[in-house]
């Protein structure tokens, strides 16, 4: 069977580095907001071109603790509305519905499935005060139309960069460092995964990120010293260890991931599936490659018989989530034939050649 994803063969790779430096937290006797987590946070703030990394608990909770912040800061009030795309997964969404803002759902583009700016336009209100850009399956959103808009109705960008650790504009600037503020996650399944929960906000703003680092432990500026209202939302040490690690062979893997999809982009050749838009730009580092399939259940088994792992990213759109349904009445028919059709195939740095020829012939005889 070749898995849709070998978590442990990717991290086979590290396991001496791991056990080394495992020793060495061990007896550090440091295991909160120690060295790593520190040494984490400025690699990746270096590696992203940011001022400011904060280690957070986790993707989704980095972008409750930016919304939450900014409104702290005054930025964002009850109620205010915030642009989000409808073709995404629900954790987009419910950091803006847990800091009692609206999410404002806009279709995606049909070519990249990302959210389409001229949607945009078209959804902004009196109430409208930020825009959510996901970075949905690796690949950015068009980041200089979405700036543009937001300055001219002067409305904050945040990105969601949890699938586009190290995406490359085309100016140079990576995932991260094209907004405002960024929330990543390092969630084990991610381009650059943890072994367990993780997740960052990146920023240049330094009031922001100094809010957001209050926020994230128990609103403290110091130990006991209490200034906000704040939750325990801290990277864990341990996880730090290993991201420290990992993030060394980021850039390297994200161009193996790259190279086995320009081999499914110009191999692949069935009508009955129709594959991602793709310009051969660093701005997609394929953390999915997803393509549409009609009669997905058929295809999905028809490869499973084949000894074929695939996913579903997402099998339901979030407005029509049982947890959502106040916007179940949503017209949103681009992105519900995307939830309805779209399959992931294996793509991951540890894929051989024999591997990815073999999908590709099945593919083309399905």
């Amino acid at each position: 069977m070749i898995k849709f994803l070998d978590l442990h063969k990717i991290n086979a790779r590290f396991e001496v580095q791991f056990q080394e430096q495992f020793k060495k937290f061990l007896k550090s006797g440091h295991y909160i907001l120690g060295d790593q987590v520190a040494l984490f946070e400025s690699n990746y703030a270096k590696y992203c071109g940011t001022k400011h990394c904060i280690g957070i608990s986790n993707g989704l909770d980095a972008l409750i603790l930016i919304f939450k912040a900014y409104k702290v800061l005054g930025k964002l009030k009850e109620n205010d509305e915030v642009i989000v795309p409808a073709n995404t997964y629900i954790a987009s969404i419910l950091p803006v519905i847990h800091n009692g803002l609206t999410p404002v759902f806009v279709e995606p583009d049909k070519e990249t499935y990302n959210i389409s700016t001229l949607e945009i336009e078209k959804h902004i209100t009196p109430n409208t005060k930020a825009i959510l850009a996901v970075h949905l399956y690796g690949q950015l959103a068009n980041m200089k139309a979405i700036n543009t808009i937001a300055k001219k109705h002067n409305l904050l960008v945040i990105e969601d960069a949890a699938q586009a650790h190290g995406a490359i504009n085309e100016n140079g600037k990576k995932a991260g460092n094209l907004s405002d503020v960024a929330a990543f996650s390092f969630y084990p399944s991610k381009n650059l995964g943890a072994l367990g929960d993780g997740g960052a906000v990146t920023t240049n703003n330094d009031v922001l990120a100094e809010t957001i680092k209050k926020l994230r432990n128990y609103g403290a500026s110091k130990k006991y010293v209490n200034e906000l209202i704040g939750f325990n939302n801290r990277l864990d040490e341990i996880q730090a260890v290993f991201l420290n690690i990992k993030l060394k062979k980021l850039d390297e893997d994200n161009t193996i991931r790259r190279y086995i999809a320009k081999r499914y982009l110009s191999e692949l050749n069935n009508e009955k599936v129709k594959l991602p838009f793709y310009n051969n730009a660093l701005d997609h580092i394929f953390h999915l490659f997803v393509v549409l399939v009609e009669d997905r259940e058929g295809f999905i088994n028809y490869l499973k018989e084949n000894q074929i792992e695939t996913l579903i990213h997402y099998p339901i759109a979030p407005h029509q989530q049982d947890a959502l349904k106040d916007y179940a009445s949503l017209n949103l028919p681009i992105t519900e034939h995307i939830h309805k059709t779209i399959v992931s195939l294996p793509i991951s740095p540890v894929m051989n050649e024999k591997e990815v020829t073999k999908i590709i012939n099945t593919i083309n005889l399905y």
